[in-house]
């Protein structure tokens, strides 16, 4: 399901963006990443619900074609109509048009694979440096409709780098990604 990997990556970005504000804690290391799952991540089923497909969907009946064609177009997917048809093929096994609820999250059920992740990385970086800075946080969440200052960009930037350099590097944003949950 990579088609579908950029659903689970808004999740973690939105995971993220509401702790931007709140202490870091202890600094991440590579051992977090050891010890998470690294093939798979499986995000929380209420999360998701509330943080990426209310956000997708434009109808309270579900996500449909258009709003994943809309998605795709944001980040220039060149065939983004085409994508969004196979992608509503694979996910709408009731086949009324909509990716309800229960159809997204059997999506996600069996977890976000390594390579997806890695992906979403070059989503954002977007002059392909192999880092993420604080103004490329902000030019993606834009074309996802999140309005976000630089400065708020600038904190999540400073929750995840490690090593204090400004960006964010593949190592950081896999650590971030993988990390295990903590409850509230």
């Amino acid at each position: 399901m990579s088609h579908l990997s950029i659903l689970s990556f808004k999740y973690n970005l939105a995971k993220l963006r509401s702790k931007a504000g709140r202490p870091t804690g202890r600094p991440l290391s590579a051992r977090d990443r050891q010890f998470s799952d690294l093939s798979t991540y499986k995000p929380d089923d209420e999360e998701m619900k509330k943080k990426v497909f209310n956000m997708i969907a434009s109808q309270s009946r579900g996500i449909n074609k258009k709003d994943l064609q809309q998605l795709l177009e944001r980040f220039g997917k060149a065939d983004a109509a085409t994508e969004a048809r196979r992608m509503m093929c694979v996910a709408d096994h009731n086949k009324d048009g909509y990716m309800d609820l229960e159809e997204f999250m059997e999506v996600h059920r069996n977890g976000v694979q390594l390579g997806d992740i890695r992906r979403a990385f070059f989503v954002f970086d977007r002059d392909e440096d192999g880092r993420i800075s604080a103004e490329e946080v902000m030019t993606v969440l834009r074309k996802l409709g999140q309005s976000c200052s630089l400065d708020e960009c600038q904190k999540m930037v400073r929750e995840i780098d490690r090593d204090g350099d400004g960006f964010v590097g593949m190592d950081d944003f896999m650590v971030m990604m993988t990390r295990p949950r903590r409850k509230p």
